[in-house]
Order: C-alpha cells, then sequence, then structure tokens
C-alpha cells in the first residue's frame, strides 16, 4: 500500500541561526507569505507534518510562541483566494481581523480569510516554555459551496470543535494528520471529499444555512456523523441499524439509501469494525489472559458461535487460534 503523500518539517535538522527562517518560508508555503516573528527566533523550535488531499492541504503544527501579520501589500503582491481553518491544539491562539478580535481556546477553530489583512499570536503553555500546537485545513474559496459573503462573517471568530459538525471535523482532521500512514493514497480523493463537506456543514451549521449546501455535501457530512456514531458505540450488543437510524432521527429506508453507494452496507460496517477490534485485542500481549469470548463481548458479540464464524470469515481463521498465531509467530 502506497500512503498518502506526507511532508514533514523539523527545524531541529538545521543550524539554529536557519530554523526560523525556514519555518517563515514553510509557512508561506502553506497558505501565504506572512510577516512572522517570536522571542524564539535565534533557536526556534518548531516541526510540520503537511498532508495533501488534492487541493485541500492539512498541516499538523508544533511550535514555539510566536506572532504573524499579514499586511495590504503581502495581498496585493499575491492573493492565494484560500480560507485556513485552525484548530487549537495548545497554547493561547489569538487573531485580529475585520475589526473583530477573538482568543481562540484550545479545542475551538477559527477561519481566516488569507485575502484580507490579520493578526495572530499564539502562545505556548506555562509562559511559553511547552509549545503551542494546531492543526489546520487550507481550502480554496471556490471549493466551499457557500456564499462567500456569508461565510466572509464567521472570519476571525470562534467555531466550536467540542460538539456538533465541528466536533467530528476536528476528530477528523486529528486522526489523518496525526496517523496519514493508515491511509492509502488513492484514497486521497474521498478524504479530500470528506474533508470539504465536514468543513462545509461545520460552517454552514454556524451560519444557520445548513438546507443551502448541495445534497451530496450534506449526505457526505451525515455519512461522516454515522460512521462515527458507530465507532463510539461499537461496544453496544443493541447497536444496528435500526438503532443507528433512531440515533440520526431518520428512517431504516433512508439510511440504507445513505449507504446504497458505499462499499459496505450499515450492518457490514458495524460487523466489520467490531471484527477489527477484536483482532486487535486478540494480538494485544496485555490482554492475553482475557478469554475469547470476552474479548467479543467486549465489542458487541454475545454469540460465541456467531463471532467465531463471522471472525474466521473475515481473516480464515479462528479468534483462538489468530490468538496463538500471534503469540508465537512464525520465523
Amino acid at each position: 500500500m502506497t500512503p498518502l503523500r506526507v511532508e514533514v518539517m523539523d527545524t531541529t535538522g538545521v543550524p539554529p541561526a536557519d530554523r526560523f527562517p525556514l519555518w517563515v518560508d514553510m509557512a508561506a508555503r502553506v497558505a501565504a507569505p506572512i510577516a512572522l516573528t517570536s522571542d524564539h527566533a535565534h533557536d526556534f523550535q518548531g516541526c510540520a507534518r503537511m498532508v495533501r488531499l488534492g487541493g485541500i492541504e492539512l498541516t499538523r503544527f508544533r511550535y514555539q510562541s510566536l506572532a504573524g501579520r499579514r499586511t495590504p501589500r503581502m495581498i496585493r503582491q499575491g492573493d492565494p483566494e484560500v480560507y485556513q481553518l485552525a484548530l487549537t491544539l495548545a497554547g493561547a491562539s489569538a487573531i485580529s481581523a475585520r475589526r473583530r478580535e477573538s482568543a481562540i481556546p484550545v479545542g475551538h477553530f477559527t477561519l481566516i480569510d488569507w485575502s484580507r489583512p490579520h493578526d495572530l499570536t499564539h502562545a505556548g503553555e506555562q509562559e511559553g516554555n511547552r509549545p503551542a500546537a494546531s492543526v489546520t485545513a487550507v481550502i480554496p474559496r471556490t471549493l466551499l459551496p457557500l456564499d462567500t459573503d456569508r461565510v466572509d462573517r464567521l472570519t476571525a471568530g470562534t467555531i466550536s470543535g467540542l460538539e456538533g459538525p465541528g466536533a467530528l471535523l476536528a476528530q477528523h482532521l486529528h486522526h489523518i494528520t496525526r496517523y496519514p500512514e493508515q491511509f492509502p493514497a488513492a484514497h486521497g480523493p474521498k478524504l479530500a471529499e470528506i474533508t470539504l463537506s465536514l468543513v462545509s456543514m461545520t460552517l454552514a451549521t454556524w451560519l444557520d444555512a445548513e438546507d443551502r449546501l448541495p445534497g451530496e455535501v450534506r449526505r457526505q457530512a451525515l455519512l461522516s456523523q454515522v460512521r462515527a456514531f458507530v465507532e463510539r458505540h461499537l461496544a453496544d450488543p443493541e447497536l444496528g441499524p435500526q438503532a443507528v437510524a433512531d440515533a440520526h432521527h431518520v428512517s431504516l429506508r433512508t439510511l440504507h439509501r445513505l449507504f446504497a453507494a458505499e462499499e459496505e452496507t450499515v450492518a457490514g460496517l458495524i460487523r466489520r469494525r467490531r471484527l477489527d477490534r477484536c483482532r486487535r485485542d486478540l494480538g494485544d500481549p496485555l490482554l492475553r489472559h482475557h478469554p475469547v469470548a470476552r474479548v467479543a463481548r467486549r465489542w458487541g458479540f454475545t454469540d460465541a458461535a456467531h463471532f467465531s464464524r463471522a471472525f474466521r470469515a473475515a481473516y480464515g481463521t479462528g479468534p483462538q487460534a489468530y490468538r496463538e498465531t500471534q503469540a508465537h509467530p512464525r520465523p
């Protein structure tokens, strides 16, 4: 499997005097040129992991305290016409733009319009001794299926990443940028589509404009919500298509239509993810003293015989035999 294309930049790999200029150059490539300053410029410690999904770029940052200013002159020299949705993971963030100043708490987003002047600050924890951290998504303005004038109202504000679509988007960005090796490169276009749908739904929710989104965007957003719900409730033996439909206030028929274009049904998704969790636990030496039936019950399988048949059908061997091969692998 060829994984997603990832670019990693760590300033510790170059001499101290070159570290901050390297970071400034990288920041310009992620979105657009910005005048950066830092009390740590003489020996700047920072790393970034950039994941490109077609026209969308996701970046996970960790860095020492800094400040940035995007000036009118910079915009005249080159306007990338992109938005950047930035999620604060650690430290204290703030933005000033459009006569609005906002502090961005940990777990919240802010929307940055790189076509407009703005000021940014991000300080590390405990007076800067611990690094700041964030994850961002840079999206061309033309890709968002929302009225630009309405989206502009959200710039430099605070958008929650702890509830609703924002929480789902935060989880999505976190997972892709932290574990990009888990995703094949061939899935890049699909991941870009999902990312755009989640960003669009998050912004539309804050604009009270969900009904203005294209049908496919709403479908992808609902599909992502369903998948996240399934992940959270795999241990519940009552989890099934009807429970999923009820939780999302749709009919069972609508739920099945939602998965019609996917590679598996909702029941197939639940079964596969439960089996994945069981296989993981059966291969964990720390759980070796747990009986197979206990592992199965932990992930919603109440019938041991049914679990054994499903496991064998999925992996070509029974659960106990699989556990033995993991404990005593062949040389």
